[in-house]
């Protein structure tokens, strides 16, 4: 990578979408510079198929691609990296599996598993979400607590999930926020590339 993850601050979480290719362009030319495909619905062909297809479209724009769930699949694809959750594959057994290059990513939920996530090999940690969101049926918003937590303990890049948005990300920065994961405020917007400005424009705002 030209840049470490250390580097990015604007993740585009995605599900598949028929219109994948042009979408996940135009939110990197507004600002976009990490993308995973984070679909739960997909068997393993098609999900390696739209993989494929969305790899293709990072490379070519110089932007890490980082897909969900599957080091197997993300070895098979020659993706950037992995995002596993904390009943997914351990983060040793990514790390065994892709290599010492691969960006592995974690999720973490609550200050104990913050904790304990700076010990395992990875290259990043996301916290929250802030707020509860629908792409995370049955879990409860963290609130700031967790961002604050991270931001006074964790010693390598961390990314808040939950509800970014030009009107939130101001307490997120606020909380110690530098890094965003941002979902529907893209996935649902009618104009990602205008949308991906918007909120990089508040975040450069918020941080003065």
């Amino acid at each position: 990578m030209a840049l470490s993850i250390a580097d990015r601050r604007l993740y585009l979480c995605t599900p598949d979408r028929p219109d994948l290719e042009r979408f996940v362009e135009a939110c990197i030319e507004g600002g976009v510079d990490v993308v995973q495909l984070r679909d739960k619905e997909l068997d393993a062909r098609p999900l390696l198929q739209r993989a494929r297809l969305a790899l293709r479209v990072c490379r070519g724009l110089g932007v890490p691609f980082i897909l969900n769930d599957r080091p197997d699949l993300a070895l098979e694809v020659g993706a950037d990296g992995v995002h596993v959750g904390q009943d997914d594959a351990p983060p040793a057994l990514c790390r065994q599996l892709l290599g010492p290059d691969a960006i592995i990513g974690y999720s973490t939920h609550a200050p104990t598993e913050l904790d304990a996530a700076l010990g395992e090999p990875v290259d990043y940690v996301s916290t929250g979400p802030v707020v509860a969101t629908p792409t995370k049926p049955g879990r409860p918003g963290t609130g700031l607590d967790l961002v604050r937590h991270a931001a006074a303990t964790a010693n390598l890049p961390w990314f808040v999930t939950g509800g970014a948005a030009p009107d939130t990300v101001g307490a997120m920065v606020a909380a110690g926020a530098r890094r965003f994961v941002v979902v529907r405020w893209l996935t649902e917007s009618s104009d990602p590339l205008r949308a991906a400005r918007a909120l990089g424009d508040a975040i450069d705002r918020a941080e003065g």
